[in-house]
């Protein structure tokens, strides 16, 4: 391969539409544009989101809430998700993510466990934040809560 050799890919690209180049082409007189107005104007036409003048709908429907764009996103699991989980095994965030025990598995962040649920076999569980009746029911069961960065 030479890069004087170097083309596209077949079908990636399609020949530029030649307007105004006879009626035989389908594509003369008026270019596919139709008879005078807006659109068949030089540069005609209206931005994104521009409604004839009325008040646009982005600015009509009511702004509700506040997304912090810097707030941490965690996984979190409950200990119910984890009651299935054989007895000494190490529970971090590719164990849950390997084994599908989230609902939804977030970002890099890291894991969140809540005390939602029980636990009875001791596990030694690897994760950002725990709640504090997480992680009681973990030590409680014998196992460790250990907490990561």
């Amino acid at each position: 391969m030479r890069i004087d050799t170097l083309q596209p890919a077949e079908g990636a690209t399609t020949p530029a539409k030649r307007l105004g180049r006879g009626i035989g082409s389908g594509l003369g007189k008026t270019s596919g544009k139709g008879h005078k107005g807006q659109w068949a104007r030089s540069g005609g036409g209206v931005r994104p989101g521009f409604e004839g003048g009325q008040m646009p709908m982005h600015r009509r429907v009511p702004k509700r809430g506040f997304h912090n764009k810097w707030a941490t996103s965690y996984t979190i699991i409950n200990l119910s998700q984890l009651a299935d989980v054989p007895a000494g095994t190490v529970v971090d965030f590719g164990y849950v993510s390997e084994h599908s025990l989230a609902k939804e598995v977030k970002g890099s962040a890291g894991l969140k466990v809540l005390g939602g649920g029980e636990i009875k076999v001791a596990l030694t569980v690897k994760a950002a934040k725990f709640s504090e009746s997480a992680k009681t029911a973990i030590e409680k069961a014998g196992g460790s809560a250990e907490v990561t960065e």
